[in-house]
């Protein structure tokens, strides 16, 4: 009986129900929403490496080295000496190591130094491999590979000359326009930085700095024509910036670190790239904490307009009132209807904001996927979701409670009279 009343009653009122309603779901929109952000934030930063133990660099924050080594983010403090990577490499303990030389990039995308063992040990995305979506991994001295985001916004492809820019990102300054790369593979796409990279070997960003000894440019003539680097039997490599690490066992990850973290010869850092991750969210946790707090204010915005518009109803609703009255209707069932009114409003919002949030992930996660390497997953409900979205229905039912109680204290004569 009151269901019916209280559905006939919205249907009455179409457009302003209609209003109200939307309302309410742009605001549990944008609280679902929200969350699912970030949610997924959290999810494609935390898989952007997948199966690492530890991140070794020179000593300094562990957050550091994990955004200059995983995320391309910042400046390296210092370099390794090849033999100490080579070490660890080596270590009984250890079953395969990723080396990374960092400091040159291309038209603002980083170029890095690696070998053979990011194509075969990388892992992102729950161990998910690197592949390739045409031609092979990089193993001359001047052979690049492109990460997919590189290939397709430079327009580059196979056999396109490289020229490397020494310096990070956009602030480089000196071409190496002499010892220019040649593509010889591009990446299938990961979502993760590794689409913004450009690959090339260890011994190809120590041929570009042949007579850099000094920090400095060789002086004219001083320096090596690409044709007698490649006549060399082989190009001397003296140090990386950072190294991947992947023990035989997991049990040794904590040895490891010790052992590395303690070396006396060598002032090293070695991060757990999980904790690592927590600290950095721990960082950044007041900016979700404030996303969190913007959004409750917008739920609450929706709740006050429901009850405006309901509260407001009531004067156009006197004789309405007083006719269910005056039918028999006690005072304690019209403020249950109008209690459940809001509530009904508040179930129909809450539908409308999730139905937009997934129709909207369904429509352009390819695309905030592509554009931003954002992941973010569609899937049901998370428990701190539903608690907001029960919230917020619960809210809607206690709105209801003010313009009920005015209407219970309304004396039924007061609707029947007329008033000038």
């Amino acid at each position: 009986m009151l269901l019916h009343l209280a559905r006939k009653s919205l249907g009455n009122r179409l457009l302003t129900s209609l209003l109200t309603a939307l309302s309410i779901g742009f605001s549990v929109a944008l609280l679902v929403g929200v969350e699912n952000v970030r949610t997924g934030m959290r999810e494609s930063f935390s898989n952007t490496i997948s199966g690492t133990d530890l991140i070794v660099g020179s000593r300094g924050g562990s957050i550091q080295l994990l955004l200059y080594s995983v995320f391309g983010m910042g400046t390296p403090v210092a370099n390794i000496p090849y033999d100490t990577w080579k070490a660890y490499d080596e270590h009984p303990a250890v079953s395969w190591t990723i080396p990374y030389a960092l400091g040159d990039s291309h038209r603002g995308f980083r170029v890095i130094g690696t070998n053979e063992s990011f194509y075969e040990h990388y892992r992102y995305r729950g161990g998910q491999s690197i592949e390739l979506a045409e031609g092979r991994p990089a193993e001359g001295v001047f052979e690049v590979v492109l990460g997919a985001h590189v290939a397709t916004e430079l327009g580059y492809g196979l056999g396109e000359r490289v020229a490397v820019t020494h310096g990070m990102s956009a602030v480089g300054f000196m071409n190496h326009d002499d010892l220019p790369f040649e593509v010889v593979g591009i990446l299938e796409s990961t979502f993760t930085p590794v689409d913004r990279a450009i690959y090339v070997t260890l011994e190809g960003i120590s041929a570009i700095h042949i007579g850099w000894e000094s920090g400095a440019p060789p002086m004219p003539g001083q320096g090596m024509a690409a044709e007698e680097v490649r006549a060399l039997e082989e190009v001397p490599v003296t140090q990386i910036t950072s190294f991947f690490l992947g023990a035989e066992q997991r049990v040794l990850t904590l040895q490891l670190q010790r052992e590395i973290s303690t070396n006396e010869e060598v002032p090293l850092s070695a991060v757990i790239p999980g904790v690592a991750l927590g600290e950095m969210w721990r960082g950044i946790g007041y900016a979700e904490d404030g996303l969190r707090v913007v959004s409750g204010f917008v739920v609450l915005v929706g709740m006050l307009g429901m009850l405006v518009s309901i509260y407001t109803s009531l004067e156009a609703r006197r004789r309405e009132m007083a006719i269910l009255r005056a039918l028999g209707v006690g005072p304690k069932r019209i403020v249950a209807l109008l209690v459940l009114e809001a509530g009904m409003l508040s179930i129909i919002g809450a539908a409308l904001g999730i139905g937009g949030v997934y129709s909207g992930l369904a429509i352009l996660q390819p695309w905030i996927e592509g554009q931003f390497g954002l992941y973010i997953p569609i899937g049901a409900l998370s428990g701190i979701q539903l608690v907001f979205v029960g919230a917020v229905i619960v809210l809607g039912f206690l709105a209801g409670l003010v313009p009920a109680i005015k209407a219970y204290r309304t004396a039924l004569h007061d609707g029947l009279s007329v008033r000038v």
